[in-house]
């Protein structure tokens, strides 16, 4: 049986990769701090189907602490990784930009030295749309510089992917480094727009559309998103940049629109400035990931979001 690690498996993407791992028979080892960016409850509920497995652990500790990393790569024969643990959000990261880089890029580069020494023979980061900046070109492709990053977020997810670079070409780590693009779905964290705007909307409460609405961002519903990281650490690249996106777009307005459809109720529009660090489109080429890992999105916004809306009734408080 193999044994997968997943870094910050208790949040959104994580979660929901575990259980995908754990249905397919591997063992899965999840390394989260249950920091408290947003309710450690909530961290917790989301690996409540995946604590009844004999064929899973849980260890609550920080990447940033090389005594846990050497305490579990000497206990465990991990033979793939998923490094999802990270500190999230653009905005947040304007606030505290050296908690960012602590986390992202010291955090990754403690994980990154534990693994060179381990049996480890797969590696897959989870990277950022963000990377882009403001892009020129559209769709976005990985051969497309990412040299300008607008947000210390996309600052540290673009220095993860060149220190996972470096760890390949100085010891022949194989890296996948995954960008994800605006990834929605059941669990999504409660300050990400689609499950803020469905909250706000429900309640009859004011939804901030930041600028005119006429950003675009490409949504991916979650289960693409782990068809990607399933099928990346099943298939070890010697070094890749590959992006797991939607590609389709949608405009801050017409996403209202779409949710309101979906709940069957009315926004109050609450008109906001701009917001440093926003860039104004994301909008995801495939066509490499699709060459490399028959990586194929299936789910339209309007599936995504039907079903989003069901999981958030079923748990709302």
């Amino acid at each position: 049986m193999k044994t997968i690690l997943v870094t910050g498996g208790a949040g959104f993407i994580g979660s929901h990769v575990i259980e995908r791992l754990l249905a397919e028979g591997s063992r899965v080892v999840c390394l989260d701090n249950f920091d408290s960016f947003y309710d450690p409850a909530v961290k917790h509920a989301n690996l409540a189907s995946a604590q009844k497995k004999s064929s899973f652990r849980l260890i609550e500790g920080d990447i940033r602490d090389e005594s846990t990393l050497d305490g579990l790569f000497r206990e465990e024969r991990i033979e793939a990784v998923f490094h999802a643990a990270a500190r999230a959000g653009v905005r947040p990261s304007i606030q505290d930009p050296v908690l960012y880089h602590d986390v992202n890029v010291q955090g990754t580069t403690r994980l990154l030295e534990a693994v060179r020494s381990s049996q480890v023979k797969n590696f897959v980061f989870a990277s950022s749309s963000s990377v882009y900046g403001i892009a020129n070109r559209t769709p976005f492709s990985e051969e497309d510089p990412a040299d300008f990053p607008i947000s210390p977020y996309a600052a540290t997810k673009r220095a993860g992917e060149l220190l996972c670079y470096t760890y390949h070409h100085l010891y022949g780590l194989p890296v996948t480094c995954l960008r994800f693009f605006t990834v929605y779905g059941p669990r999504q964290r409660p300050e990400m727009a689609i499950h803020k705007f469905t909250r706000l909307i429900d309640s009859g409460r004011p939804v901030p559309v930041f600028g005119d609405g006429t950003s675009r961002r490409d949504y991916t519903y979650i289960s693409d998103v782990v068809e990607g990281v399933i099928r990346a650490l099943a298939k070890p690249q010697p070094y890749e940049i590959l992006n797991i996106g939607g590609s389709q777009t949608t405009d801050l307005r017409d996403l209202v629109a779409k949710i309101e459809t979906a709940l069957g109720k009315k926004a109050q529009i609450e008109a906001m400035p701009l917001q440093a660090g926003d860039v104004p489109l994301t909008f995801a080429a495939v066509s490499k990931a699709k060459r490399l890992l028959g990586y194929e999105p299936r789910t339209s916004i309007e599936e995504g979001l039907k079903k989003f809306v069901e999981w958030y009734r079923a748990n709302k408080p």
